[in-house]
């Protein structure tokens, strides 16, 4: 019991975690603060508008730490965690779809207004349970963990790695992308989950409820940096770093690989998940374009920019690109997307480590010993 809270709180003592905690508190604090204690016509005021939209962007910066974990420190180029975001807001989109009740626009109690419209007699199976909150919350948790478990076990067990890994991983959220689409499969088809009315007994409308959820997001983006910061400089740790670099070399120490693997990739997942989860009821609505392996990419893009392999850098560009991708849609929409692969290609060029490695190369670094100088010479 003592070993595992020393592993827990271990990521407590770095300087790094307790800056980004710091920062991450205080913004929560202060965004909290000028939305409350200020009037609307006041110029430091942060709207409800502007609350929903951090909260957003905080969705993201958590899916991408779930990114870094796999890629920056397992080596694992993961393109389908997309899926895992999706299903995460799915499981959640499902349970808020079941609180309308009555409430919809064709008046059915059990049935959503898209089963009504499709002509669905009943409710299928796999929607029983969802109507309870602790249900709905542990399936946000099991539908993306169970998903990487089957994945990752027949992946890592054949030893797929590289560039073929990352094949898969796109396959597998496109093949879910277009098995989401179809109205046959009970989840809304293109047009998705929405018009949602309240969660746990609250009304998602309410700015109460917008700021409440946005802390809440906050709130989880500590516990997962946390979480992987705890893995990180853990013993586990170290071996999937040894594995990223020399997964051979690891193998012939002795190690069971696949097991790390497939451990990290499995709660990295879950994390996805949560993100997903979170980012539903801020929004209002999850369709099937959250699959889209076009935002899986951008996800790895939002990782790279921001530093890889470093948990924190991965937060930093999320939430600079998505902070980018709202101001630039609105100035030029057609053209974002060539200003983001720009933004990559310049960040490859010049910054290949992204903005973490240059605020690591920044910060200042004690001078080396001398090598030729004797202990005694050195310390005198």
């Amino acid at each position: 019991m003592l070993a595992s809270r020393s592993w827990l709180s271990r990521p407590l003592h770095e300087r790094s975690t307790r800056l980004f905690l710091g920062v991450l508190l205080a913004s929560l604090a202060v965004v909290t603060l000028l939305n409350l204690a200020l009037p609307a016509g006041h110029t430091l005021h942060v709207s409800t508008y502007t609350v929903t939209l951090l909260g957003k962007y905080l969705c993201y910066a958590l899916l991408a730490v779930a990114v870094d974990l796999v890629w920056g420190y397992l080596g694992i180029l993961s393109l389908g965690h997309g899926a895992f975001f999706a299903l995460g807001g799915y499981a959640m989109g499902m349970y808020l779809m079941r609180q309308i009740g009555d409430r919809g626009v064709y008046g059915h109690p059990v049935l959503p207004d898209f089963m009504v419209f499709l002509d669905w007699q009943s409710l299928p199976w796999y929607w029983h349970g969802f109507d309870m909150a602790w249900f709905a919350f542990l399936m946000v948790l099991l539908a993306p963990g169970l998903l990487a478990l089957v994945f990752g076990f027949l992946a890592f067990r054949s030893r797929v790695t590289g560039v073929y890994l990352s094949i898969i991983t796109q396959a597998l959220t496109f093949a879910l992308m277009l098995a989401f689409f179809r109205n046959e499969m009970g989840f809304g088809g293109n047009n998705g989950l929405t018009d949602f009315k309240e969660l746990l007994g609250v009304d998602l409308t309410d700015d109460a409820t917008r700021l409440g959820l946005f802390l809440a997001t906050g709130v989880a983006l500590a516990l997962g940096y946390l979480l992987c910061r705890a893995i990180v400089a853990s013993k586990l740790g170290r071996v999937c770093v040894a594995t990223r670099d020399a997964e051979a070399r690891t193998r012939f120490l002795g190690y069971r690989v696949e097991r790390f693997q497939l451990f990290v990739f499995v709660v990295s997942a879950m994390l996805a998940g949560v993100a997903g989860a979170l980012y539903v009821p801020q929004v209002g609505i999850i369709n099937p374009g959250e699959f889209s392996p076009i935002f899986s990419i951008e996800i790895v893009l939002w990782v790279a920019l921001g530093g890889r392999g470093t948990l924190y850098g991965a937060v930093i560009g999320a939430l600079l690109v998505n902070y980018a991708k709202t101001v630039f849609t609105g100035v030029m929409p057609d053209a974002w997307l060539f200003a983001l692969g720009g933004l990559f290609v310049l960040v490859t060029v010049l910054l290949p480590r992204g903005i973490a490695g240059l605020l690591a190369y920044r910060r200042p670094r004690r001078a080396a010993p001398d090598p030729s100088t004797t202990p005694r010479e050195a310390s005198a």
